[in-house]
Formats: structure tokens, C-alpha cells, sequence
């Protein structure tokens, strides 16, 4: 009667000696050390001596002396904050889907292929965007003037009061319209860019059954560019709160309508280089990065979510 042998073991491969291992390891971090150390220097560094600064204040006795978190508690007493806050949401409200919307617009044209001269107008509408922001806002500044500009023109040739755009009332709404101007064609870009990408098969399949162009608009192309939607949506909050060269740069045409706190970075720049609050101003830029952080995650969370 013979026996069954037992099954031999699997011969395990041979372990891989630590020095290459190591060698591996170290390879992998030579790829992505550069791009670690310019992140750490230009990004990093930057929030956090802005985080120390914040901690701190200078005193006429004393010196600097450590506070904690005393600028984020008087920042967030401060009536200036919250009015140059508000006056950028209010901005932001208004502004942000308008520009979105036109430029969506222009895109769903474009796509269309019923557009005549397709290609000249993407090019003529994206140019503005290759203007540089501080030409842009001159030449606007210049056509708002009611003394040497283009409005003051008009109404001395048809003798009639146009409003100043450049009035406590409409200075908003005038640095809103060059915004859009701006950017109506970065954002036609990113939305025909996805639009491009749709597979042709689902309006080869929307024909079939017989859907026209408002039904292909809502039920296939709004939907397969949702995350563009979102993206040049949360760029364009970041944009918001960011506002600062429109406002500075048309300050002397309207001193009386922008004043040093129109926008929190326009107040956060005139506390430090104007007023020499350094702690301060970095106090109040930490709050307004982490205002901004939390909207455009909330944003970036709605916008992505399933069936939204």
C-alpha cells in the first residue's frame, strides 16, 4: 500500500535585498522632491510665517510681544471686515453666475456647430483674457471718466447726463463689468473644452429618439460637463474674494466710491503697507483663506454630488 507524499511548498521568491529596496524608495522621492520643495518654499512658507506673524503685535512699549489670538478676535469685531466682506459676496452673488452663464452660452453656441465663423469668434471672445488685468482695467477706467473719457464724450456730443459709473452707487457694478469682460473667455474655454469631449454616440442616440436641441442641452451636455461647471465655479469664488486690482488701480478716478477697505484684500494691503500692521493684516488674510476654503468646499461638495 503506498503513502501519499505531502505537497511540496511553494518556493517563495527570494527577498529582494534592502539596498535595492532602499535605492527604490530614494528614486521615487528624486521624481517628486523638486515639486515638494518648490510647494513647501512658494505655498507652505508663506501660510506659515503668515500664521506666526498673525500671533504677534508691535507695541510702542515692548516691542513685539505674543497675543494669540487676539488679531482674529479684534479682526472679527472689526465693522471694516465685515463691510468690505460683505461687499465681495454681494460682488460674488451677482457677478459669478452672470459671467458663468454668459460664457456657458457662448460655449453651448460654439458646440453647436450652427455658429458662422466658429473659430474667429472662440478667438475674439478668449482675447480679452490675454489682456493683462491692470491694461484692462485702465482702458475701462478711461472709457468710464465723465470729464476726458468715453462717457463725458457722449455727453457733450449728445448733450445729455449719463450716470458716473465711477459713483459710490455704480462703482461696483462697473468694476463687475469689467471682470466679465475679462473672463467671459477663460470660462467659454473650459466649458467648450468639456462640451468637445462628449461622446458622439450619445447624440447619435438622443437623435434616434427624436430630441431636439433644448432636450440635448438639458440631458446630455449640461450633465457630462458638470465637473467643468464646478471648477470654474470655485475658481471664480476664489477670484471674488481675491478682488484687488480692479479696485486699486481705479481708486484715484473714484476716492470718494473705493475707499482703503472696499475689498478684505484691498484692507488687508492698506493695513499693512499704508497703516504698518503687519500682525493684523496677516490675521485677517488667514480668516479670509479660511472663509474662502470652507465656501469653495461646500461648492466643490454640492456640485459633485450624486443626482445634484
Amino acid at each position: 500500500m503506498t503513502t501519499l507524499e505531502p505537497p511540496v511548498a511553494a518556493k517563495r521568491a527570494p527577498a529582494r535585498p534592502a539596498a535595492k529596496r532602499d535605492r527604490r524608495s530614494w528614486t521615487g522621492w528624486g521624481f517628486i522632491g523638486p515639486f515638494v520643495a518648490v510647494f513647501a518654499l512658494v505655498f507652505l512658507a508663506p501660510i506659515g510665517y503668515s500664521i506666526y506673524l498673525s500671533l504677534f503685535r508691535d507695541q510702542l512699549i515692548g516691542g513685539t510681544s505674543f497675543v494669540g489670538l487676539d488679531n482674529y478676535t479684534a479682526a472679527l469685531k472689526d465693522d471694516q471686515f465685515w463691510d468690505s466682506l460683505t461687499r465681495v459676496s454681494l460682488f460674488l452673488v451677482i457677478q459669478v453666475p452672470i459671467m458663468l452663464g454668459i460664457a456657458l452660452l457662448i460655449a453651448l453656441a460654439l458646440d453647436s456647430g450652427r455658429l458662422y465663423g466658429r473659430d474667429f469668434f472662440r478667438i475674439a471672445i478668449f482675447l480679452p483674457y490675454a489682456v493683462p488685468a491692470v491694461v484692462a482695467t485702465l482702458m475701462w477706467g478711461f472709457m468710464y471718466g465723465t470729464k476726458y473719457g468715453l462717457v463725458g464724450d457722449i455727453n457733450s456730443a449728445f448733450d445729455v447726463t449719463l450716470p458716473d459709473p465711477l459713483s459710490s452707487d455704480l462703482v461696483l457694478a462697473s468694476i463687475g463689468n469689467i471682470v466679465t469682460w475679462e473672463f467671459i473667455g477663460y470660462n467659454m474655454l473650459i466649458f467648450y473644452s468639456a462640451l468637445r469631449v462628449i461622446p458622439n454616440a450619445l447624440y447619435e442616440a438622443a437623435e434616434l429618439d427624436g430630441a431636439g436641441q433644448i432636450r440635448v442641452i438639458t440631458a446630455i451636455k449640461l450633465p457630462a460637463i458638470r465637473g467643468a461647471l464646478v471648477i470654474a465655479t470655485i475658481f471664480s469664488i476664489i477670484g471674488s474674494f481675491q478682488l484687488f486690482n480692479e479696485p486699486a488701480i481705479l481708486r484715484p478716478l473714484a476716492r470718494n466710491a473705493i475707499t482703503t477697505d472696499f475689498t478684505p484684500n484691498f484692507y488687508t494691503y492698506s493695513l499693512s503697507f499704508n497703516g504698518q500692521q503687519h500682525n493684523y493684516s496677516a490675521a485677517v488674510a488667514i480668516i479670509m483663506g479660511l472663509i474662502t476654503m470652507v465656501i469653495a468646499y461646500v461648492v466643490q461638495l454640492r456640485g459633485m454630488r450624486k443626482g445634484a
